[in-house]
């Protein structure tokens, strides 16, 4: 369903936007994301609504077919990329796992702050962005997923989740369309 309207206490949630993720290879050019990603945390601060800017800092324990990085990242992996722009109001949120809601502090940032929606955008689709856009639409969030501030290293991955999983808990909109319904 594209987007139709946006709560008044909407927060943005931009998942792993770091410089570790950016700098790998994605189906759309990840400077595109992050300057889309940018646009609309600018958008959203003006407004004085929340902006959450998601890390990742390592992953789950467990087992699974698909191979782990090699070796230790690079030290400056999990920095946010500075064309954010983060301000000192900004929320940063450290995850260990694909989701921005496991086993961190997000849901009560929002709770605190009377969140009623996210909106979410970042790298990866299929991944961080699919899994906190399944937990926000749990815990009771209107979710919006920014199709064109996302993306995902892997194309069929991205596409399967942009037309297929995301419209089934969210609803869908392009970076314009966002801003425009801020108003």
């Amino acid at each position: 369903m594209p987007v139709t309207t946006l709560d008044t206490t909407t927060a943005l949630v931009l998942t792993d936007l770091q410089k570790g993720i950016v700098a790998m290879p994605t189906a759309h050019p990840a400077r595109e994301i992050v300057e889309r990603g940018a646009r609309l945390a600018a958008a959203f601060r003006d407004r004085g609504l929340p902006v959450v800017l998601v890390r990742v800092v390592g992953t789950a324990p467990g087992r699974s077919e698909a191979p782990l990085r090699d070796g230790r990242p690079p030290a400056d992996f999990a920095d946010l990329v500075p064309e954010l722009g983060r301000e000192e109001g900004d929320i940063v949120v450290t995850k260990h796992t694909w989701g921005a809601f496991h086993a961190t502090d997000l849901d009560l940032h929002l709770r605190r702050r009377g969140v009623t929606q996210i909106v979410l955008a970042g790298i990866a689709t299929g991944a961080g962005v699919e899994s906190t856009a399944r937990a926000a639409h749990e815990h009771g969030y209107h979710v919006t997923v920014v199709t064109d501030a996302v993306t995902d290293p892997d194309p069929e991955v991205h596409r399967i989740a942009v037309e297929k999983v995301l419209p089934r808990l969210a609803e869908t909109g392009t970076t314009d369309e966002v801003i425009e319904l801020l108003g």
